[in-house]
């Protein structure tokens, strides 16, 4: 493994020392890594989809998607005005079966396309179902990473080929265009992340974020607990690179192809060490395929197997088609119009954090972490099936799938999957109940035994009768240290009450449901 490390250093290093400045730039190879790797982000997007979407957004889960465009077309006034807002296909049909056809559909076309077989089509169609289930997925897809797949998958569509699907049967060369937006794409998010972090919290300013960010982050990963230990100084280095990689390296991608391909180096290496250091759905996963721009067949030629290279270079043939160029030069001058607002927005001093401004998300504004918990704050649900609540009623916690509980659990490693009920209740923490319908309705269903919404916690306390109270405290979560010498990876303390104990009869339970018509 050493061995074979040392020499494809070499052979990078090589790629980076024999370039000539007057070698045009082709993108053979970048086209098949980028296309086969978009097919595994979308795979991950899907799959976490069909394992979650009954009990988050079907008729019967947490925040049922036909509710939200009912409300959507009596805002609107009628479902046409309403797709303009929020584009979907099931304006059509929001029944249970036609969800889970698009999304298994969705499931089946990100498989195939990591196989290398898709055309335009099909590109278009795993696009259009992604922004399907994003337009009625609410607060279970308010994440940057989602919009980004949006801007992507659109992008790729101009590289694959019209209809006759295959990757290997591609009829025409890869636009330079396409990879130049690619890299416009990757500058933005991460400039943006880069600035939303100077403009937010104070600790990216006295190099202390990382202090916290290990520990507080949504989901930690037994790495994570190991970095939370290491000396100030460490931090203090790492804030520093976050800032280089950010704010200096995203220009590298617009100069010599020296410097290019340094820039590339550097983003696709910091974001390995984000993946290495905690659970951020797909979305670091994606920031490197999209890093791939940066990079062309003069480069990667060192570096990929002898026989993946033979077989591109035996079907590097065929020029653009005429019809396909008048396309691009078209999306070129949407994608220059639609990259005003955003640019507005990265100097503003109120810039907005993972933003479109458009309803297609197209051209879109990104950031991370502009601000940093400094405590975390868990919610721990209890219920109990005694009828009367006293100091002698024995409470049973329930345990969601991923997020800290048992104080013995180790982190897991789930990443590029998103547990969505997992990281939304990181986010409640920070809000109150009343802010999260999702949250009250959770409880809701615990109280009745609801089979649908129990699959998406760890386990179900309450087996055979449901719970009569169910009940959420605040505890104050910390990762446990060397000198502990505990087999615990999490110490806590009681914090307060996030929610008294509820029970099916309780009047206001009932109203609070009913006005947002989730009864």
């Amino acid at each position: 493994m050493k061995n074979k490390l040392k020499q494809w250093t070499k052979s990078l290093a090589r790629g980076v020392i024999l370039n000539r400045a007057g070698t045009p730039s082709t993108y053979w190879l970048t086209r098949t890594f980028f296309l086969r790797s978009l097919g595994f982000i979308y795979f991950f997007a899907f799959l976490s989809l069909v394992r979650q979407l009954e009990g988050l957004l079907s008729s019967k889960g947490l925040l049922p998607s036909f509710l939200y465009l009912q409300k959507l077309i009596h805002h609107y006034g009628g479902p046409w005005s309403s797709f303009f807002d929020q584009p979907s296909l099931f304006f059509i049909n929001c029944s249970d079966p036609f969800l889970f056809f698009f999304a298994y559909l969705g499931l089946v076309l990100a498989a195939l396309l990591m196989a290398g077989i898709m055309n335009i089509p099909s590109l278009f169609l795993l696009w259009l179902i992604h922004l399907s289930f994003c337009s009625i997925g609410q607060i279970f897809y308010g994440y940057g990473w989602e919009m980004l797949l949006l801007e992507t998958g659109f992008l790729a569509m101009f590289l694959g080929p019209v209809l006759k699907p295959g990757l290997w049967k591609t009829e025409c060369a890869p636009p330079k265009i396409i990879f130049i937006l690619l890299r416009w794409l990757t500058f933005r998010i991460m400039f943006g992340a880069g600035l939303i972090k100077l403009r937010g919290d104070p600790c990216w300013h006295d190099l202390t974020c990382l202090i916290y960010h290990y520990e507080t982050q949504p989901i930690p990963n037994p790495l994570s607990w190991f970095l939370h230990q290491l000396p100030a100084a460490f931090h203090y280095t790492g804030v520093l690179f976050n800032h280089f990689v950010e704010l200096i390296v995203p220009f590298f991608l617009f100069l010599s192809r020296p410097l290019r391909y340094t820039g590339g180096i550097f983003i696709i290496f910091f974001q390995f060490i984000l993946i290495l250091s905690g659970n951020l759905s797909f979305l670091n996963y994606l920031t490197i395929l999209i890093s791939l721009s940066a990079f062309d067949d003069h480069i990667l030629k060192f570096v990929v197997p002898e026989k993946l290279r033979q077989r591109v270079e035996n079907r590097m043939e065929g020029k653009i088609l005429h019809g396909r160029k008048w396309a691009i030069y078209i999306y070129t001058g949407v994608v220059v119009l639609l990259s005003i607002q955003p640019v507005l927005n990265l100097f503003s001093s109120e810039q907005a954090m993972n933003r479109s401004f458009d309803p297609f998300h197209l051209v879109n504004t990104y950031g991370a972490f502009g601000s940093v918990g400094k405590v975390r704050n868990e919610i721990i649900l209890e219920g109990t099936t005694d009828s009367l609540i006293s100091d002698s009623t024995v409470w049973r916690t329930y345990e969601f799938k991923y997020k800290p509980g048992t104080l013995s659990r180790r982190p897991p490693v789930i990443a590029p999957y998103q547990p969505r009920l997992d990281w939304q209740i990181w986010f409640a923490a920070m809000q109150t109940p009343a802010q999260n319908p999702w949250f009250i309705h959770l409880i809701y269903k615990l109280l009745q035994g609801d089979p649908i919404v129990s699959q998406l916690m760890d386990d179900n306390p309450f087996p055979e009768q449901a719970p009569r109270f169910i009940k959420a405290d605040l505890f104050e979560y910390h990762f446990t240290l060397f000198k502990d010498r505990t087999k615990d990876w999490w110490t806590r303390k009681w914090a307060g009450p996030y929610l008294p104990p509820l029970s099916l009869q309780n009047p206001s339970l009932i109203d609070y449901l009913k006005r947002y018509g989730l009864i």
